[in-house]
């Protein structure tokens, strides 16, 4: 009998919570009508929905019967007209379309994305949908992607330094745990190999890989060649190339972020790649301008430089005795421009930067690192006043020789006149070699600072 009792429980709770659900729901669906549609834009009329809020537009019936429907976001408004930019490219869209909000315009309409645990080894496009195969991700906790900001008196200070195994950086640009920095570069000088080796030798306890607007063919080369097996399984995989909408490039970059932000807030210290922000800028200024945001410097509305920080901010450290993000992010220079109003936004808001050359990308020096070029804004915080006198001594005398490089090599240069530039020329092939590294080797923190000791003869 106290069986038949419990069963009956179960399912009075079970009725109970179903009914409490039902009475939840609306009696009325509002949906509105699309009135036009240009480019990248669909403009609907007859709702009231939130900017960021999620909508599903009606397509035209196809084939059996089956009603179908394209995910869009609202990007904008203009008196009672909402701005709608679909995920993904759509076709049936018709005159007078429905335009169905997802959560009927209340609260907590945005679109909620996968988080956690099983993420790890896991390849998702931008809305979080997984590309790999493996399985879905429906028992996965979800959230939106906005967040609140950080307190910035609550971080944690940037104290200790991380090992990225790269030999340049772990001893002339230190980078401490949850600093942001960013790698600036023209195309085809190796940004992606040097994101690659950081990737595999820097000491995290997760990665979170954003791959936004980038080619491709680069996603798969990027998680078997450069990743690999050992890497991957401690890694997530955001890919949003760029034949996806800009909406969904915005939100790869925005979820990756989201994705880091979670597992910090675990307690761990993820290593943040991106790559590339100014991709993610440029989705940013494709949308601006498709809802009518007049083009401010070179062609990037005001949004986009508002946009750039606001993302940026997000990594870094959390309170005292939490977790940390440290963060690389990509910067392409177009025509090696360091000039270019994204380049110079972000080396505003980044805590350093290191620029490769194509100069000596082209005569085999990888990673083509410019010394002179580079800083990182947190070394005297993370290393020891010996590495740091050592590191500007190095940086003197790789810049006096570049200095004199014409005049040693039409031979005009005497030896004798300058004990310093004698040194200079003297120690410049150790100097060269230092700075290069195989892509398979890994050089930590220790190995960095002895071989550089060696150089300098031991002495600061």
């Amino acid at each position: 009998m106290s069986a038949v009792t419990e069963h009956q429980q179960r399912w009075q709770q079970a009725l109970k919570s179903v009914t409490s659900r039902i009475e939840a729901l609306p009696t009325v669906r509002s949906s509105g009508r699309v009135v036009r549609a240009t480019g990248m834009v669909i403009e609907a009329v007859g709702l009231r929905v939130a900017l960021g809020d999620n909508c599903r537009i009606e397509l035209s019936t196809p084939q059996q019967g089956a009603q179908t429907y394209a995910d869009a976001e609202v990007v904008g408004f203009s008196g009672d007209r909402l701005f709608l930019m679909p995920l993904a490219e759509i076709h049936g869209l018709m005159p007078g379309a429905r335009v169905l909000p997802i959560s009927n315009g209340e609260p907590g309409s945005a679109r909620r994305f996968p988080l956690g645990e099983q993420l790890l080894g896991r390849v998702v496009d931008g809305t979080g949908v997984p590309l790999d195969g493996l399985g879905d991700l429906d028992d996965a906790p979800r959230a939106p992607l906005a967040t609140p900001p950080l307190n910035p008196l609550s971080r944690a200070p940037i104290d200790a330094q991380i090992d990225v195994g790269i030999r340049a950086i772990n001893a002339l640009l230190s980078v401490g745990r949850g600093q942001r920095m960013g790698l600036f570069a023209g195309s085809g000088v190796g940004k992606s190999v040097l994101l690659g080796m950081m990737a595999r030798y820097t000491r995290a306890d997760v990665i979170v890989v954003g791959l936004i607007g980038e080619r491709g063919r680069e996603v798969q080369d990027f998680i078997n060649n450069i990743l690999g097996p050992e890497g991957r399984r401690r890694s997530v995989v955001v890919a949003a190339p760029a034949d996806t909408s800009p909406l969904q490039r915005l939100q790869g970059a925005a979820y990756a972020t989201r994705l880091a932000e979670g597992f910090r807030d675990e307690g761990r210290n993820v290593l943040l790649i991106m790559d590339s922000l100014t991709r993610y800028a440029m989705a940013q200024r494709e949308i601006a301008l498709a809802i009518g945001e007049p083009p401010a410097t070179k062609g990037y509305p005001p949004s986009v430089f508002a946009k750039l920080p606001g993302l940026v901010e997000r990594a870094g450290n959390a309170e005292v005795g939490g977790g940390s993000i440290t963060a690389f992010y990509t910067v392409l220079t177009e025509g090696d421009d360091q000039q270019d109003p994204i380049a110079d936004s972000a080396r505003a808001i980044l805590d350093g930067h290191v620029v490769l050359s194509r100069t000596l990308a082209e005569a085999g020096h990888y990673p083509a690192i410019d010394i002179e070029a580079s800083i990182s804004r947190v070394m005297n915080h993370v290393a020891d006043d010996r590495q740091i006198r050592q590191a500007q001594r190095f940086k003197s005398m790789l810049s006096r020789y570049q200095r004199n490089r014409d005049l040693i090599s039409v031979g005009a240069y005497q030896p004798g006149h300058d004990p310093s530039l004698d040194e200079a020329v003297r120690r410049y092939p150790e100097l060269e070699h230092f700075l290069q590294q195989r892509t398979d080797e890994c050089a930590n923190i220790e190995h960095s600072r002895q071989v550089l000791d060696q150089i300098l003869g031991g002495n600061a």
